[in-house]
């Protein structure tokens, strides 16, 4: 165990004026507590808390960081109370230790309603304090490190909660060395014969090839001399763990594997990291679309870099990183050089982040989120995102992780694009929607009058603000045209027991059945979460001595024995004013379907079945729904001239997505809700007079016969 002096002066080194007395109180109260307890190892408790101390004075960190780590298991594992340690260490520390205890007692890797749960209470540690997570993030470290100790069973769930989640925090956070090692750690747990493999497989190759990283090293040495740039170099074998992701991710063997070598130049200034750029890319050849700027364009959590590959010796390939001694300093440490001292003083390094907008930033997307899935889904695309950059026609910049698409490029610009969005542009070029975008491109958004968001964007989207903006319009669309239908059952259930829906007696509905307002109730009434009989009945318990959601049935549908219900078969989806004929299903009441359904076939011997059905004569609510087979040309617009022309015959979408995706043509199915065959026909001539939709036609399916299609 390291000693108090020894983890002094470790602090002494970089923060010559820190507070010696206090850290030596901190760690002599830490052994005090946690006297007479031991690790699954054997060793003293307290040689943990010291080894997390001595991991965060490698990123130079301030006292407190420091003293929190000395403490950071006393008010969990100890007698030790938050007035007692704020008392003697003031309520900086004491809020540390507390919020590194509460996040300690986060099971992270449990259900996922509960995960996500304790995501957010992750994040709001995190925004309250950054240094919370550093604290932790070095927890786990030495935790990994000494993960032998415990059962085999555990060490198996510590590894994955480490690869799914603080490795990828780690990384987000800029810490990059952490991440590597901490993925290493874990990858030796979870797959100790992958790893043994990959490092066999290293030492047969340098026996092979000989010392490559001292040559290479060397060779760019040289050539920076000769350039007269003053550089350090550093060449290194990349980790196990990140070979092994390589080779699945490419599919290829280690053989086969390229840049397996890692290089860096740290050179005295940003005009050298270009001039040092030039020297290699003149002394080696450069691999195309293998070269990054994160100099000119820094990621989000400070990093600066130049990232280049090249072709070394023997056609093998290296990877260079070229960046200045203050963007080193950044890369190692990321969010935590804010709080880095040097020389007794907190360092000022430009290129480090403010932890404050950088947490506000990461966390704003998510703060739309109210499902727990969707919130957990949010995180971890954010969490394990590498960036591409990419430019607007004006020729700004716009970040988005690797991976996104157009869809999430426009909304990134503002949600109002992205909601109008219905094509791209990529460096001139019409694209698909769903064409992942790379760096360096110009992208130009396409929008239109009367485009609302698609369900199926969401397999488009891959961004958590692309995806909670779509999600959020989806749920008011759907709310608004779940409140449209409810004032139509609502306004039929009235009149069927002469009274009339008025904003006063909904809204009198709704204070008695404890909801919000009129529109809650109506929405729910559209949704099916309330029926008709509840809401009148709640207004005018007397005047419903039977249901008038079946009452309306009755009223629909001519034909049917007192109390039986109706379900329009999903095969056909019978529409009023259509011929109709019922079949009776024991225990389901009665199935409808069109006369000249196929599905009726099957029921030609069954003659007792048959039930002689037509249609009520009136005006019916929009509530039937009905499935269109579309197939629409891939151009600009389209789409949304087809929802609006929709829209403007009353009709409502309620579900569309895609069968078919070619270049020149969609085969998309649209579910629309109509009142009755003539309303069928007006929204399928529109649609046939469009000139870019090339056909259109009522859904058929037989093998849905017995599945109930929304009725009533």
């Amino acid at each position: 165990m390291i000693a108090a002096e020894d983890l002094v002066a470790l602090v002494r080194n970089y923060n010559p004026k820190t507070n010696e007395k206090l850290i030596r109180e901190a760690y002599d109260y830490g052994l005090r507590m946690h006297e007479g307890q031991y690790r699954h190892s054997g060793e003293l408790y307290f040689t943990h808390p010291v080894a997390v101390a001595a991991i965060l004075t490698e990123q130079q960190l301030d006292d407190a960081t420091i003293i929190t780590a000395l403490l950071h298991d006393t008010i969990e594992d100890t007698r030790a109370s938050y007035q007692d340690v704020a008392d003697r260490f003031g309520t900086e520390v004491a809020d540390l230790v507390d919020g590194v205890t509460k996040l300690t007692n986060l099971q992270l890797s449990s259900s996922e309603t509960k995960q996500a749960e304790n995501f957010r209470k992750l994040f709001m540690a995190m925004s309250r304090d950054l240094r919370v997570i550093l604290v932790k993030l070095a927890d786990r470290l030495h935790n990994m490190r000494t993960i032998k100790a415990m059962r085999p069973e555990k060490q198996v769930q510590k590894a994955r909660e480490t690869m799914d989640i603080y490795a990828p925090l780690a990384g987000r956070m800029g810490m990059q060395w952490m991440r590597e090692e901490l993925e290493d750690l874990a990858f030796r747990v979870l797959n100790p014969e992958g790893r043994a493999s990959i490092i066999r497989r290293f030492i047969n190759l340098q026996k092979e090839a000989g010392d490559v990283i001292h040559r290479i090293t060397g060779d760019m040495r040289h050539e920076l001399e000769e350039a007269q740039i003053e550089a350090e170099v550093f060449g290194r074998a990349k980790k196990p763990y990140s070979i092994w992701r390589k080779m699945q991710e490419k599919g290829m063997g280690f053989s086969r594997l390229s840049d397996i070598y890692g290089f860096r130049v740290i050179t005295r200034s940003e005009m050298d990291t270009y001039r040092a750029l030039g020297v290699i890319h003149q002394r080696w050849r450069a691999v195309p679309g293998r070269f990054k700027d994160y100099v000119s364009q820094p990621k989000s959590n400070g990093y600066r870099s130049i990232h280049t590959t090249v072709s070394g010796r023997d056609g093998k390939r290296v990877e260079v990183q070229i960046r200045t001694r203050q963007m080193h300093d950044v890369a190692e440490t990321g969010v935590a050089a804010h709080w880095s001292y040097r020389d007794g003083v907190r360092s000022e390094n430009p290129f480090a982040v403010d932890p404050a907008r950088w947490i506000s930033s990461l966390t704003e997307q998510f703060d739309a989120e109210e499902d727990h899935d969707e919130f957990l889904e949010a995180v971890k695309l954010e969490m394990y995102s590498d960036k591409v950059f990419c430019f607007t026609p004006k020729g700004d910049v716009v970040k988005l992780p690797r991976g996104a698409t157009p869809l999430d490029y426009a909304y990134a610009i503002h949600t109002r694009i992205g909601s109008a969005c219905v094509g791209a542009k990529v460096d001139g070029i019409r694209v698909p929607l769903w064409t992942r975008l790379k760096n360096g491109q110009s992208v130009e958004i396409i929008t239109a009058e009367g485009q609302t968001p698609q369900a199926t964007w969401l397999d488009i989207a891959t961004t958590g603000k692309a995806r909670s903006a779509i999600r959020r319009a989806l749920r008011e669309a759907g709310r608004g045209r779940f409140i449209k239908l409810g004032q139509e059952l609502a306004r039929s259930a009235f009149e069927h027991v002469g009274k009339k829906s008025t904003d006063k007696v909904l809204e009198k509905a709704a204070k008695t059945l404890r909801l919000e307002d009129a529109d809650e109730l109506l929405a729910r009434l559209g949704s099916a979460e309330l029926t008709t009989r509840e809401v009148v009945h709640a207004v005018y318990p007397d005047l419903t001595p039977s249901d008038a959601h079946e009452v309306e049935m009755q009223r629909a549908v001519i034909g049917l024995e007192p109390g039986t219900g109706f379900t329009r078969a999903r095969c056909c989806q019978p529409l009023p004013g259509e011929r109709i004929v019922g079949i009776t299903k024991r225990g389901k009441g009665v199935f409808v379907h069109a006369i000249d359904c196929e599905s009726l076939a099957k029921y030609e011997d069954q003659p007792e079945r048959w039930v002689d059905l037509h249609w009520a004569d009136g005006t019916h609510p929009a509530a039937y729904d009905m499935s269109l087979d579309l197939t629409v040309g891939n151009d600009a617009g389209v789409l949304g001239r087809i929802c609006t022309l929709i829209g403007e015959r009353g009709a409502n979408i309620s579900d569309l997505h895609f069968i078919d995706r070619k270049p020149d043509f969609f085969r998309l199915q649209i579910d629309v809700e109509l009142r009755d065959a003539e309303h069928l026909h007006s929204v399928m001539s529109a649609l046939e007079a469009e000139s870019d939709v090339a056909s259109v036609s009522r859904h058929r399916d037989t093998s849905l016969a017995a599945v109930p299609a929304a009725a009533e």
